[in-house]
């Protein structure tokens, strides 16, 4: 038995492509924390997102062991932050055009009911929004902020720049931008 520990990604895809769980293991594991990274630098709203996110990085890890090629000329390394990120900004996209009827057709109306039958909660979760408006308009200049709030509605690129009569570029730039700022007010 060899120490898997010990081998480098590419030796480690190759037996995992040809069936090794323990390889597979090995590389899901030694990967984990980048893809943790990868999630939290894409869930700007609640931090349950983030786990939704970290799953689908995962599965995105695990697509890349399968797919991954050396004649591609990119490192496993490389192969892999490529493969999650897609993964999680597909995800994202994915949520962002869900209609809103489909949301509240997925909604437990038990859930609902005791929420509203809960007014302490309905107070801490307003001012719970409150706070993060708060911070959010504190570090963000006033077109990032619009910019972040027309993402999170679930805008296109196209339709914030048209919104706002500003590029797709100023827009990739804003949200850049807003993202730093962000991690560094969140973290």
């Amino acid at each position: 038995m060899q120490d898997l520990k010990q081998q480098k990604d590419e030796a480690l895809v190759a037996l995992a492509q040809g069936g090794d769980r323990a390889a597979t293991e090995e590389l899901l594991d030694r990967y984990k924390h980048a893809v943790r990274r990868c999630a939290r630098r894409y869930a700007f709203r609640a931090f349950t997102e983030a786990d939704d996110l970290v799953q689908e990085g995962m599965i995105g890890l695990y697509a890349a062991i399968g797919g991954y090629s050396p004649e591609g000329g990119k490192s496993f390394k490389n192969f892999v932050y490529l493969c999650v990120e897609r993964r999680i900004i597909s995800y994202r996209r994915f949520l962002s055009r869900r209609m809103p009827e489909e949301a509240v057709a997925q909604c437990d109306p038990e859930e609902i009911s005791e929420s509203a039958a809960n007014p302490e909660d309905m107070l801490i979760g307003s001012e719970t929004d409150e706070e993060l408006r708060l911070r959010l308009t504190r570090s963000l200049s006033d077109f990032e902020f619009r910019v972040v709030t027309m993402y999170l509605e679930g805008m296109s690129y196209a339709e914030i720049s048209e919104a706002t009569g500003k590029d797709v570029k100023s827009i990739d730039n804003a949200l850049v931008r807003a993202k730093r700022k962000l991690q560094i007010v969140f973290s």
